[in-house]
């Protein structure tokens, strides 16, 4: 099925494109499911390979203080796509609490809130700046026939899974091309033959190889190590003394550092590895922190659904040979919510406006950037609504509405175990003032 059309002058949001650059670089954006803080090599694993994501640190900036959006999947994808903070984008939690679209899975009846019309992604503002777009992998914000599909949110392309309930799952019955549900003829009946992250790499390989002459965007979203866990072979961690899971853990690791190995090898292959940046993270932090196996989470307090630093802080890794400076470990603090911007910068585009990120291009090339008075914003609306904000070295976190704030000095407690707050009431005081304007109310999870 084609995909939509472009978009015209400035519509939804968009302020123009501005001059491009005489080249502009490609740009591919990879992004794990459900991976630790500390599960790279690079970043202290010391059990799983992945010796080509330890080069790919090697060869570029590997970030020690970077935030996904959220602390689950859909609202970190959403922030990811709108450069706007949990506070403000479309997308606030994995399920709505009104509106939405009513899904029927295994898990019962659920809500899902799709992007709309007048939201403006990342993948738009690339497209009008004369980028191809493709995406593969999990998408999570928008069901078949909302506007929230990927093909009528800027890109191209799309293979994958639109439902983030139905990618648990690695032998799904069908994923979804464009707007065209695909058969999986492999995995009917109950057959396990179509291993769905191989035909994700598959995409992006085809996808960079078909469109290496012009500048393009692909974003690569994994699914890999969510559970549940399926792996066609658990090698080279079969003989290791670890429960069943933590073999396919460790397994879905090394086999997604094998695929960007080899979507690596083809950029060099196609002689167009100087002028494409490469970015990978993981959407939130690890499901499981796996201690006393691989320790996914390292120092950091808590894990998936917290709003701790083991729920937040990501792995992020930025090569572009010749301009992202090699072999250096940056402690600069960015989130999820600065990607739209920075690939704007990056294009030669504007970005919409009413977006709470920003451009972190000079930090990416090496320079100064200033930017430690600003507030990093996170909440997430479970049966309450829970807030945290990263200001300097302070990170201050709400557990809800009716609690007082609890702080913390990331400097000094990267663990997150010992409240500040009674010893810096100027500082809580000014954190108070900023959540008093930090969000608006939305209509699919009122407070």
């Amino acid at each position: 099925m084609a995909s939509a059309a472009p978009l015209a002058g400035c519509e939804k949001g968009l302020a123009g494109r501005r001059n491009p650059r005489a080249k502009q670089p490609n740009i591919i954006y990879i992004m794990a499911d459900d991976l630790g803080y500390a599960d790279l090599g690079c970043y202290g694993q010391k059990e799983i390979q992945t010796p080509n994501l330890d080069r790919l640190a090697a060869g570029g900036m590997r970030f020690t203080q970077c935030y996904a959006g959220s602390t689950v999947c859909a609202p970190s994808r959403s922030v990811l796509m709108t450069g706007q903070h949990t506070g403000h984008t479309r997308v606030r939690g994995n399920f709505g609490k009104v509106g939405g679209t009513l899904v029927l899975d295994n898990g019962g009846p659920q809500r899902r809130v799709p992007l709309e019309a007048e939201d403006v992604t990342v993948a738009e503002v690339l497209k009008q700046a004369g980028y191809v777009t493709g995406i593969t992998g999990k998408w999570g914000l928008g069901e078949p026939a909302t506007t929230g599909l990927p093909n009528r949110q800027g890109f191209d392309e799309w293979f994958g899974y639109l439902n983030q309930r139905r990618a648990h799952t690695y032998y799904p019955p069908y994923l979804w091309r464009n707007e065209e549900k695909v058969t999986l003829q492999g995995n009917q009946n109950g057959r396990r033959k179509e291993y769905s992250h191989d035909m994700f790499t598959d995409f992006a390989l085809d996808f960079v190889t078909r469109h290496r002459s012009r500048p393009f965007f692909l974003y690569l979203a994994y699914t890999v190590p969510h559970a549940r866990y399926e792996i066609p072979s658990t090698e080279p961690y079969t003989g290791k003394p670890w429960p069943d899971d933590a073999k396919v853990h460790a397994a879905m690791i090394t086999r997604m550092d094998r695929d960007i190995g080899r979507l690596m090898a083809l950029l060099k292959e196609l002689d167009i590895d100087r002028r494409t940046i490469v970015f990978f993270c993981s959407d939130n932090g690890a499901a499981k922190r796996w201690e006393g196996v691989f320790d996914s989470c390292g120092p950091l307090r808590g894990h998936k659904g917290d709003l701790y630093e083991g729920g937040l802080r990501t792995p992020m890794i930025a090569r572009w040979p010749g301009r992202v400076p090699a072999g250096k470990t940056s402690e600069a603090v960015w989130y999820f919510a600065d990607v739209l911007p920075t690939l704007a910068e990056l294009a030669g585009a504007r970005p919409p406006d009413g977006i709470d990120g920003i451009s972190v291009v000079p930090t990416l090339l090496g320079k100064k950037q200033a930017t430690a008075d600003r507030y990093l914003y996170w909440e997430f609306p479970g049966g309450t609504l829970r807030q945290a904000v990263r200001w300097r070295h302070f990170k201050a976190l709400r557990s809800a509405p009716d609690k007082p704030l609890e702080l913390y000095n990331l400097a000094q407690d990267i663990a997150e175990q010992q409240n500040v707050a009674a010893e810096h009431p100027e500082v809580v005081a000014r954190i108070e003032r900023y959540l008093a304007t930090a969000r608006t109310d939305s209509p699919n999870w009122p407070i």
